[in-house]
């Protein structure tokens, strides 16, 4: 059976690492799928008799997208020690360049597209790759995860061990919005159907709460928007707290106060698609939804392009105007590629990258009129 490239070998540094007691540090994206990620491999090498010193998670807003100066500066008490990014990574050329001369040895577990050239990491396990020949380039990250998971337990582990790793896998890949074939479809259906009957308190908690009747249908986006609520602070975040919590009181608690957090999240999600939508009408002939406030979080950015996406099937890019630059997330139609469409403007971006269909962007200010314009002319002739 044909494997991701690479992803053998860096199972075997990860389980040398555990023998040698090495130091361990995982380093993920703060949505679901690098949340997921992160738990299930921190759980693997548990399994293994290991320890992880570190998770961190940084916040998008204040801290940017990826691997940053600020981390690294918190870590470099660290070194020498194992660094493993997970749903990030594959941007960071100048970063990973940095943490080498810092003493860390770098694997990168990604599944954006390669847009830069690969950084000078110890390990890249990415499909996306040119030369890698694995078949299925859709995996969400935490699709990618669970195979490393299965390299370093093994095929033979036990089958609650496994659920454990595919219920949270089907979470992460359905809030990443890939495509629901594949092994994706076979990771989704796996996970739900093991997540009835979960073992884990954080996820018990919230069947116990929405009721686990129709998980596929109603308590599922439920869970998936709580857990997206969460916030990273100082690069520790909440949902990943509450997923590895063993307290069952504490973890009914914390899921109670995500959940009422989510419900006022959806009321400023609504807002921001009526801003949108107002301003909507003064462009009727834009093929594209392009717009941006200094009000609106970040973190709602891709709800909100999202759901005016899928309303409108329009590529909508939405985004936080700071003082100086702005930071957004793109959301499009399965026909066309928000990445490509960005690629063709990189020369006035100053990060942008993603997959297919859920894409992100960081751009001065001074270059957002130019921006759309391009991005106009773009998607009338794709």
């Amino acid at each position: 059976m044909q494997k991701i490239k690479n992803i053998e070998k860096a199972a075997e540094r990860i389980k040398k690492a555990v023998q040698n007691k090495e130091r361990i540090i995982l380093y993920g994206d703060s949505d679901m799928d690098g949340i997921t990620s992160v738990v299930i491999v921190e759980e693997a090498i548990k399994n293994l008799g290991g320890h992880v010193e570190h998770c961190f998670f940084p916040d998008r807003e204040t801290d940017g997208y990826g691997i940053n100066l600020k981390a690294l500066d918190m870590l470099k008490d660290k070194v020498p020690a194992l660094l493993i990014t997970l749903d990030l990574g594959i941007g960071n050329i100048e970063e990973v360049d940095i943490a080498n001369k810092m003493g860390f040895e770098v694997i990168i577990i990604d599944h954006h597209e390669v847009l830069f050239g690969v950084p000078n990491a110890s390990i890249i396990v990415d499909p996306k790759q040119k030369d890698d020949d694995y078949p299925f380039k859709g995996l969400a990250n935490v699709g990618i995860a669970y195979n490393l998971c299965m390299e370093l337990v093994g095929q033979e582990t036990s089958q609650s061990l496994k659920n454990s790793f595919l219920e949270l896998a089907a979470l992460g890949t359905i809030a990443d919005m890939v495509p629901q074939i594949e092994q994706n479809q076979k990771i989704i259906e796996e996970g739900l159907r093991s997540l009835k009957n979960t073992f884990r308190p954080a996820l018990r908690v919230f069947l116990d709460i929405l009721g686990d009747g129709s998980v596929f249908v109603d308590s599922l986006p439920k869970i998936i928007s709580a857990l997206n609520t969460a916030e990273s602070v100082n690069f520790e975040n909440e949902s990943y707290k509450l997923l590895v919590c063993s307290d069952k009181k504490k973890c009914k608690d914390f899921a109670e106060d995500l959940l009422g957090r989510s419900q006022y999240k959806q009321v400023q999600i609504k807002n921001i698609v009526q801003d949108v939508e107002q301003r909507m009408s003064r462009k009727k002939n834009s093929v594209i939804i392009f717009e941006g406030d200094p009000s609106w979080k970040l973190t709602l950015a891709g709800s909100a392009a999202s759901i005016l996406c899928n309303k409108y099937n329009k590529p909508a890019f939405i985004f936080k105007k700071m003082d100086k630059e702005s930071c957004g997330s793109v959301r499009n139609p399965h026909i066309t590629d928000s990445v490509a469409a960005m690629k063709s403007c990189k020369d006035i971006l100053i990060t942008y990258g993603g997959h297919t269909m859920a894409s992100g962007f960081r751009i001065k200010n001074e270059n957002l009129k130019d921006f759309e314009a391009r991005l106009q002319d773009y998607f009338k002739e794709s």
